[in-house]
């Protein structure tokens, strides 16, 4: 990272970011271009490794792209402030963000309730979830396991 002075390298704080974020951007592999794609999520911190929880379609663009290659990269940021001043290059804009890559890895039906129950985690007080066989059998739900993660903020104020 080349501005050192805003790096974020402590995992509870690289947490902390990701619990203030709506929204998780995927860049998958595609023949020619990447393919970014925003996503709501939940994230588990319980292990070692960080995993990151997403459902979709049962078929798809997205799910053929994962097929044919499941490394990824993503991106989530937030706590967006515009700072101005008297010219243009003196404006600014605070944030944080987090970036990294992993590994897409599909989930078994047995395993739908627990990553279901981290994405409603990360937009609801409550704490638990409950959902129907048919919701359930509806969707795909996988997890990317985190290989590498990064954060990084500006803050003026």
């Amino acid at each position: 990272m080349r501005r050192h002075d805003r790096e974020v390298s402590n995992r509870k704080e690289i947490i902390e970011i990701m619990e203030k974020c709506d929204v998780c951007r995927i860049a998958f592999f595609d023949e020619e271009y990447p393919y970014i794609i925003p996503l709501n999520f939940g994230a588990s911190n319980e292990s070692p490794d960080l995993e990151l929880f997403f459902h979709g379609a049962k078929e798809g663009k997205k799910l053929s792209l994962i097929q044919n290659n499941p490394k990824v990269s993503f991106e989530m940021d937030c706590s967006h402030k515009l700072i101005t001043g008297e010219k243009a290059c003196n404006y600014t804009m605070e944030y944080e963000s987090v970036c990294g890559n992993g590994e897409i890895v599909m989930l078994e039906d047995h395993e739908k309730v627990m990553a279901l129950t981290h994405i409603m985690k990360q937009y609801s007080k409550e704490t638990t979830f409950e959902f129907s066989e048919n919701e359930l059998k509806a969707i795909t739900v996988f997890k990317l396991k985190v290989n590498q993660i990064t954060g990084k903020r500006l803050t003026k104020s």
